[in-house]
């Protein structure tokens, strides 16, 4: 499609993936017709539920955003076992503003655009659902006033929508255009960047001014079908994560206090707001919280986004040497290593004694996967000298299910937790310890070290309590434990680019292990192997580079990122 530029974009045809409402609605699939005018809406006032939905067709797949998998070998998390990925690009330093794996800029701005047209377009909802409908009879009066009520949320949401994608921008590229109408082609698109903080303002107003024009909870309201949708704690959440990211040091060079105590008391709200109508509890089982349905029946969820039953995740991700698997991504020894020895540890079986949360997230030799037996011993089953076996010596296992039979087709639901209350208590703690300290609570009713520990704490995990004394050992703490509690759900490249630690990680090589046998027949494990080595220029890497057509197209108006 020829445009100007992506701010000029037209609006298309969507289909949608979540459910709604007291029009019959189906969120989830909800076409809209590209012939609709103002005009039009006026006396087709369901053509309102479409366009309050598409803002949420632009909500990219998180199982599926590099090599169709997860972002994760992005990091030190994993590696990805196919030899030709775009995830290379990353790994070895050679991404530019013209091949970024992970550009999905234009994709934001076009739903920022769709929010931006629903909100304009929307403005007098009232008469359009009062044209031509039943509001006698006590069905009609009712429909008509749950419809009242719906637009009025979706309303909320696209403030919120528009909100979150560009977050997701400031969180790639730092300062961005800042666009909050319409622009047509006649309208002049060569928009220069806002700064980062004036997006991360523009954000927590827009949650400030409308966090309450959402739903409360959609699992306690009379609409649980709109499940899926933001809510109020979404939209809390959003502007929590927004500030805590303000005040890290990629962001807050000077150290100013008061960002984090900004990012504190909005964290504090939320925690409140979660213990009294959102309702969140710590989830009992952590393996299976990922699992299916589990993410949206949970009490630990805010926000998941949803997905149509499949076995892409699967299929991938399965050992080769399960029929239908490709290996896919691959945890590393580097993130092994960091799963803490409950007790003693085992020379004979270094997965032995380990923080649980290992086992529900990852495969290792000799433990149990798809009702079999892993071995990686030379001549075992899953011999690490077969072709495309675990580039590693280990399998991802978290969010993946088991027991798929991939050569009938067999799938299943998956669905991707956005913001989780185990999160929101790291964050808590994170931001509690930089503005006042491990053991302050600044009248919040809790500390920086007990929310932490909440999180070791949680039932099936049990972790030993967190004890460290000073400041900056805490904060080694908070930066252990997301790596631990949150691995492969997309947070640990983003948090190596904030804390500003990515140019000494990731320049590290990725390390694996080599299985074998003793004489005795004993496993052994060479946890010293290296797998890849990597590549992250901290002159140009903590943003991306705007997409350079973008850039060529605005006449010199919109700045390339520096070094790029």
């Amino acid at each position: 499609m020829k445009r100007k530029n992506i701010y000029a974009a037209l609006f298309f045809t969507v289909i949608l993936a979540v459910a709604v409402s007291s029009c019959q609605k189906n969120f989830l699939d909800t076409k809209i017709d590209t012939s609709q005018t103002a005009e039009t809406l006026n006396s087709n006032y369901s053509s309102l539920y479409g366009f309050g939905n598409a803002p949420y067709i632009y909500l990219r797949n998180e199982f599926t955003m590099i090599d169709n998998n997860l972002f994760a070998p992005v990091s030190d998390e994993a590696k990805q076992t196919a030899s030709s990925s775009f995830v290379m690009l990353f790994n070895n330093g050679s991404w530019n503003a013209n091949s970024n794996p992970d550009n999905y800029y234009a994709s934001y701005y076009a739903g920022i655009r769709a929010a931006n047209y629903f909100l304009e377009n929307s403005g007098n909802y009232k008469s359009f659902l009062a044209m031509n409908r039943d509001t006698i009879s006590a069905s009609g009066k009712l429909s008509y006033q749950n419809d009242l009520l719906n637009i009025t949320w979706y309303r909320g949401e696209a403030h919120i929508l528009r909100a979150w994608y560009y977050f997701e921008l400031a969180k790639r590229y730092g300062g961005v255009p800042l666009v909050t109408k319409t622009l047509s082609i006649s309208d002049n698109t060569n928009i220069p960047k806002s700064s980062y903080d004036d997006i991360i303002n523009f954000i927590t107003s827009e949650v400030d001014n409308f966090k309450d024009s959402v739903q409360v909870n959609w699992k306690t309201s009379s609409f649980t079908n709109n499940d899926g949708r933001l809510s109020k704690g979404a939209a809390l959440a959003l502007k929590a994560r927004a500030l805590l990211f303000a005040a890290s040091p990629l962001h807050n060079s000077t150290n100013n206090v008061t960002r984090w105590q900004n990012a504190a008391s909005a964290l504090h709200d939320l925690v409140v707001f979660g213990q009294g109508a959102g309702q969140y509890a710590l989830d009992g089982n952590y393996r299976n919280y990922f699992l299916l349905n589990n993410p949206l029946t949970s009490a630990e969820t805010i926000w998941a986004i949803r997905y149509q039953a499949n076995n892409t995740l699967e299929t991938q991700n399965y050992p080769i040497t399960t029929q239908g698997g490709a290996s896919g991504i691959t945890p590393s020894q580097n993130l092994v290593d960091d799963y803490e020895y409950t007790s003693t540890p085992d020379a004979t079986n270094p997965y032995s004694n380990r923080d649980p949360r290992l086992g529900f997230s990852i495969v290792t030799n000799n433990s149990t996967w798809n009702s079999r037996t892993i071995n990686e011993a030379p001549g075992g089953t899953d011999d690490m000298s077969i072709t495309n076996t675990s580039r590693t010596g280990y399998y991802l296992k978290k969010f993946v299910n088991d027991n798929l039979n991939l050569t009938q087709g067999q799938t299943a639901v998956h669905n991707f937790p956005i913001f989780r209350y185990g999160e929101v208590l790291l964050e808590y703690a994170e931001a509690m310890n930089e503005a006042y300290g491990p053991d302050n609570a600044n009248g919040y009713g809790l500390t920086a070290r007990q929310a932490l520990n909440m999180v070791r704490s949680r039932t099936g995990v049990q972790m030993p309590l967190v004890t460290v004394a000073d400041q900056a050992s805490f904060r080694t703490a908070v930066k252990h434990e997301r790596r631990i509690e949150l691995a492969f759900e997309d947070y640990r490249y983003w948090d190596l680019l904030r804390w500003k630690d990515a140019a000494t990680v990731l320049n590290q090589a990725i390390r694996g292990v080599a299985v074998g046998k003793d004489a005795s027949g004993k496993f052994t494990y060479n946890s010293n192997v290296v797998v890849e080595n990597r590549v992250f220029d901290a002159t140009k890497m903590y943003y991306y580079p705007l997409p350079q057509t973008e850039v060529s197209k605005s006449n010199g108006i919109l700045i390339q990122n520096q070094g790029w």
